[in-house]
């Protein structure tokens, strides 16, 4: 049975990523990246779907766990009483191969360990074919090659290979698996020790360049960390999570796959990376924005894959059983063919915040985003199936609305600013004519605030973003009673529900947890509407959820005191960010709100 979602570690190689539990073992990993077939996925399964463990060979152990400071790179202590390891486990940030490092070391007394490894391609189906080399085996399933390398014997039993050994004070021992193509010569094997020196060198000069000198510097960092192990660093792309299927409610069915890049996180992610000063990365993604909406605007999606695809089918595996029974597991996402017309917003956004921030545009890239407003401008009084992917009939969701409003809104900034040539008259007052309808059509006059969708009684964490894109100040008493009404009705528990599933119909059977990155948002409006103590207390309240590593996924459900969820979750770690830097009173940090926006009406 796989551990708690919370139990989990990440190490990564900025192509792909595992997951590692407290005891040793790794449960996930897709290869050759984010988005490939599992070769463990013990996960989502049992350990007949594939794992790799390294752990004491018998008796109790107690284990603790940290990352090296400022790095990927893991440690886990095993404590018996008559003796101490540290695993020592890592990613090389990947050359021509992927690799991941295993390194035992014993700290004090005797143990005896085992390691065991079950590969399993396909989403754990897939048996391959072993063969014994001088220091480990070579397996190969298809186009598939994993080569195993150590420094101590291995071998077969029952379908698994295995490795016992015994460690006194001061010997360590070493196990390096790397991913090549079947089709190709072996992969040689990579120098552990050199491996490691390099990783921990690059992970500490990446972690220097952080700008925050704030309080909350070692949440702060260790989420770009996690950021930045999302980020498929051939193109610039990043993922929400590196996993799919776990679930928002333990047991139930909303289970997605988040191993691609949606355009929601745009400006959330420009925005993160350059308030920490990370603007390599930043420019990375918004070229990876740039050649993914490239083409007809009419045909622009939400999510693409990690190079950019737009084909991305949503299929069940039906082997696996689905973490602590939760199904169906699912491999690709439909969403990606839904309209969402917030999208728009995110990317004018995104853009805008790149030349305000960066003084990074171009003639050019403007002319793209003109083709999408003249798209918007045709379908934004359209329903559609908002933010949060509903699957149910499509609304006029009131973010979406407001959305459009953003869209058009930093164009025209941006036109101004930069004097390129526009239809600035039409965009003003295509802008004017949505903020005003959303301000009209949007707002409960009977629960005095703004609701999920026109006509609606129901309300929408998502508009707790009204302060921070712009639409309406926070000191307005629309906006103060809205924030009011989503503590009321959308925090029992002292966490923000994304909307009420039990109410709102959205094609799904209800129940979901507490969502994290609105959560965070709740943080901003608290501050925007005057009430920055609540806010720092709600803010370190959210950092007591992380993990031991101080990991996040997208959910947490407190009745069971648990994380759920894809896991670590890109959208919750940026949101901590951006909340941070939204705390820091003393610091000019660049927000969503800039100060050259107008006043609102």
């Amino acid at each position: 049975m796989p551990s708690r979602i919370e139990d989990y570690a990440l190490i990564g190689d900025l192509e792909t990523a595992a997951l590692v539990n407290k005891d040793g073992c790794i449960d996930w990993l897709c290869w050759p990246d984010f988005s490939s077939a599992a070769c463990f996925a013990a996960l989502l399964g049992t350990s007949d779907n594939g794992y790799w463990k390294i752990a004491p060979a018998e008796g109790e152990y107690h284990s603790s766990r940290r990352y090296r400071d400022h790095t990927l790179v893991l440690e886990t202590t095993f404590e018996q009483p008559g003796g101490a390891v540290r695993l020592v486990e890592f990613m090389p940030p990947r050359g021509r191969h992927s690799d991941i490092v295993r390194v035992v070391e014993c700290l004090r007394g005797s143990i005896s360990m085992r390691m065991e490894l079950v590969l399993r391609f396909d989403y754990g189906r897939t048996v391959p074919w072993v063969t014994g080399i001088k220091d480990g085996f070579r397996a190969v399933a298809g186009p598939n090659l994993v080569m195993l390398h150590a420094s101590v014997p291995v071998h077969g039993e029952n379908l698994k290979t295995v490795a016992e050994f015994t460690l006194s004070r001061g010997q360590s021992a070493w196990f390096t698996l790397t991913y090549g193509a079947s089709n190709e010569p072996d992969p040689k094997p990579i120098n552990y020790r050199l491996a490691l020196r390099a990783s921990v060198r690059i992970w500490r000069n990446w972690s220097g360049r952080l700008r925050y000198k704030g309080e909350y510097r070692e949440a702060v960092e260790r989420s770009l960390i996690t950021l930045k192990a999302l980020s498929f660093r051939p193109t610039g792309g990043i993922v929400a999570a590196p996993t799919t299927s776990l679930p928002e409610q333990i047991g139930g069915s909303r289970n997605w796959d988040y191993r691609y890049c949606w355009l929601r996180d745009t400006t959330f992610t420009l925005l993160a990376l350059i308030n920490a000063g990370y603007y390599n990365e930043a420019e990375a993604w918004q070229d990876w924005l740039l050649r993914a909406i490239a083409g007809s605007p009419d045909q622009v999606q939400i999510l693409y894959g990690l190079s950019g695809q737009q084909q991305i089918l949503e299929w069940e595996v039906d082997w696996l059983a689905g973490y602590e029974n939760s199904r169906p597991v699912r491999v690709g996402n439909a969403a990606s063919q839904q309209m969402q017309i917030d999208i728009f917003g995110e990317l004018l956004d995104s853009f805008y915040h790149a030349q305000h921030g960066m003084h990074r545009h171009s003639e050019d890239d403007f002319r793209v985003l003109a083709l999408l407003l003249n798209h918007l401008e045709a379908v934004w009084q359209q329903p559609d199936h908002g933010i949060w992917e509903m699957r149910g009939k499509p609304q006029h969701f009131t973010y979406s609305k407001m959305m459009a409003w953003v869209a058009f809104d930093r164009a025209v900034l941006l036109a101004r600013h930069l004097h390129y040539k526009a239809p600035v008259k039409k965009w003003t007052a295509i802008r004017d004519a949505i903020h005003k309808e959303v301000c009209k059509l949007g707002f409960n006059k009977k629960k005095n605030c703004f609701v999920q969708a026109y006509g609606s009684d129901q309300l929408d964490a998502a508009l707790l973003l009204m302060p921070a894109v712009g639409f309406l100040p926070g000191s307005d008493p629309r906006v103060k009673a809205t924030v009011k009404a989503i503590e009321r009705e959308l925090m029992p528990d002292g966490f923000v529900l994304r909307y009420n599933t039990q109410k709102v119909g959205d094609g799904l059977p209800p129940g979901e947890g507490a969502f994290l990155a609105c959560s965070f948002w709740m943080v901003a409006a608290l501050k925007a509407v005057g009430r920055p103590r609540d806010a720092r207390r709600l803010f370190e309240k959210l950092l007591s959820l992380r993990n031991d590593l101080g990991l996040l996924s997208e959910e947490y459900d407190v009745r069971h005191n648990r994380l759920v969820g894809n896991f670590p979750q890109a959208f919750s770690h940026i949101a901590l960010v951006t909340s941070a830097f939204y705390l820091e009173e003393d610091r000019q940090v660049h927000r969503r709100v800039s100060r050259a926006l107008p006043a609102r009406r």
